[in-house]
């Protein structure tokens, strides 16, 4: 039987175990950076290599991380509108994309163009993921007539929470049923 050494991890081994990790989470959920520099991070806190710092993990992690971005693996405006296009067709509002991707990390310029790339589109696209979100949860409009009194300001905070502003929420509440069909067929 062969005895097992305790072999001191180098930094150069450390930087090739770390390519790996990265391009494997990648591979599996299509971070944005700072998902991914917080993965790499947790990682390596972990794990216990003797002789090297956090500052030295934290520029190993740069370092990683800007190879990957120069490769093309990563890339955070490709994130941010591929991550607003799945949530529009969920029917989320713009407010609620702009505070998921800055929740994710993506840097404020990003964030801006992808918000006024959604707004050239379409209009009132609030409208729309309004009326999308109302025929998923049942509510407003596609209730039955006799229960939308009773159930209004429920309904319009559930919009509010989604993160519609009140204009556009009393809009979609004051909608009349048969309107609501036809923008239904429309979508």
């Amino acid at each position: 039987m062969i005895p097992i050494r305790n072999r001191k991890k180098t930094l150069n081994a450390t930087v090739e175990e770390m390519r790996n990790f990265a391009f494997t989470y990648t591979e599996k959920y299509a971070p944005s950076k700072q998902q991914l520099k917080t993965y790499l991070l947790k990682k390596y806190l972990k794990t216990s290599i003797n002789n090297v710092k956090k500052q030295d993990i934290i520029g190993l992690i740069d370092v990683v991380l800007s190879d990957l971005e120069k490769n093309k693996f990563i890339n955070d405006k490709f994130y941010s509108e591929s991550k607003a296009k799945s949530m529009i067709k969920r029917g989320a509002s713009i407010n609620k994309i702009r505070n998921y991707l800055l929740g994710k990390g993506i840097q404020n310029e990003f964030v801006k163009d992808t918000v006024n790339k959604i707004k050239e589109e379409n209009l009132d696209q609030d409208f729309f993921s309004a009326i999308k979100l109302c025929k998923k949860k049942k509510i407003g409009p596609a209730r039955i007539e006799n229960n939308r009194l009773l159930f209004y300001k429920k309904d319009i905070s559930l919009l509010a929470r989604n993160g519609f502003d009140f204009e556009t929420s009393k809009k979609i509440m004051d909608i009349k049923k048969d309107e609501y069909l036809k923008i239904i067929n429309l979508l």
